[in-house]
């Protein structure tokens, strides 16, 4: 079809260009994905400090997400049928202001706040059981300042 559209115009393209043509574009498109994938997984970091996790992504645009232990409701680790076939999961957090998302393959209705993907079996779940329990000691101590503050004022 196109070789006779090209032929109509006065363009005589040999099916022997059309195809180092096309194998030039797979394998310009085969470079840019693999020097993006490189990129963005360079780019993407996340940390656990005292108060919050914290993570930032972006090769161009960057995007920073912070979330206090105390507001953790929901730490789950989805794996797919490719991610178990390669062994990674992936780490959805979910705070007590999480929104609702729509189309998001992992929120089944509620938008996780947190996303980690990418992660081995074994590192999402030592992640998943270091952030509950960050999350458990940060609404205990949280509570107990509460109770100690109110018992000041109240005679």
């Amino acid at each position: 079809m196109f070789f006779v559209f090209a032929s109509s115009m006065g363009l005589l393209l040999k099916p022997g260009l059309i195809f180092l043509t096309s194998l030039l574009l797979l394998v310009v498109i085969i470079i840019f994905s693999y020097v993006w994938a490189k990129l963005s997984y360079h780019y993407y970091r996340y940390q656990l400090t005292d108060d919050c996790f914290r993570k930032e992504l972006g090769v161009i645009y960057k995007k920073y997400v912070s979330i206090p232990y105390d507001r953790i409701q929901n730490i789950d680790i989805n794996r797919g049928i490719i991610d178990r076939l390669l062994g990674l999961s992936t780490l959805l957090i979910q705070t007590a202001g999480s929104s609702m998302a729509i189309g998001n393959k992992y929120s089944y209705g509620f938008g996780a706040e947190g996303t980690l993907t990418g992660l081995s079996k074994e590192d999402a779940e030592k992640l998943r059981d270091e952030l509950i329990k960050r999350a458990k000691r940060s609404t205990t101590t949280k509570a107990s300042n509460y109770l100690t503050s109110r018992q000041e004022i109240i005679p």
